[in-house]
């Protein structure tokens, strides 16, 4: 129950957070919209993991679930690598209304679907077994209170022979303090903090319609952690074999207070001077034959 109340905490958070993003925290998505060559550095990132499981290293004409997908900027990116039939899910009808929105201005053709990720198989069943690929990144399971419904509705989801791919935060980062220079918290998965913010990882805003500026006004967070035991432990008892772990030194946001952007790398990386740690990991998983 206590979860529960919990998740819905973040639900609120999130319609909230879809608002400010959508208007100006994450650029001129009418741009993006309008720009069919436009794709996600998110997405791009997602695809150098993704490229050696592919038939002929790409995309093009698999059939693809993004889960928590949010506002839809990184699903339109599949589509227009190539993706066929694309499906965004997100817990939030918010965000889910932006994405539509983001697509139809794009003229892409996809489909949405409001869903807990972890109930995914449960929202479409009529998509069981279907999809060859599978994927979800850039802040998404710390929101999860348990990866095991979330792991074994992939695993329900997938083709014989499709594959999934997680790129996230490094389950290191969630130990560390603000500043990341220390230690404060448990590593282990299962870690749950709770915190109060009006601020999302995006500062630019745009004013709405009334000439109001976007807010979150539904400040209560909860988080929890997964170590790599809990993620690959989860993924391996739903009946994957994983394929792929990679570290990476490049994040999607400013995660530490000391990153620095990279124009070059479009993300986040430590200073030379710091100490060098994982930002980010990568999980590639497949479905047997």
């Amino acid at each position: 129950m206590h979860q529960n109340e919990d998740v819905e905490d973040n639900l609120l958070n999130w319609n909230d957070r879809a608002v400010v993003h959508a208007n100006g925290g994450y650029g001129d998505l009418d741009a993006f919209a309008d720009d069919p060559s436009a794709l996600s550095s998110v997405t791009l990132r997602d695809l150098e993991v993704l490229k050696p499981h592919l038939p002929g290293h790409s995309i093009k004409g698999l059939h693809l679930l993004h889960l928590q997908c949010h506002i839809g900027s990184d699903t339109l990116s599949w589509w227009r690598l190539g993706a066929r039939d694309v499906y965004g899910l997100d817990f939030s009808p918010t965000s889910l209304d932006y994405a539509r929105k983001l697509s139809e201005r794009a003229g892409a053709s996809i489909t949405y679907v409001q869903s807990d990720a972890r109930c995914a198989a449960d929202a479409m069943p009529e998509q069981k077994g279907s999809f060859d690929v599978i994927v979800t990144s850039c802040g998404t399971i710390t929101w999860l209170p348990d990866l095991k419904d979330w792991a074994r509705s992939i695993a329900s989801l997938l083709a014989d022979g499709g594959i999934f791919m997680i790129r996230d935060n490094h389950p290191l980062l969630f130990a560390l303090n603000n500043e990341g220079m220390s230690i404060v918290q448990d590593y282990f998965g299962g870690t749950e903090t709770t915190y109060e913010t009006d601020q999302s990882y995006t500062s630019a805003t745009d004013s709405l319609e009334d000439g109001t500026k976007p807010q979150i006004t539904h400040t209560t967070n909860h988080n929890w952690a997964h170590d790599f035991q809990e993620i690959s432990g989860a993924l391996l008892d739903a009946g994957l074999t994983i394929e792929a772990i990679g570290e990476h030194n490049v994040d999607d946001w400013q995660s530490l207070p000391m990153l620095e952007y990279s124009p070059d790398l479009q993300g986040w990386i430590m200073p030379h001077n710091q100490p060098q740690i994982p930002l980010t990991f990568s999980m590639v998983a497949r479905k047997k034959v």
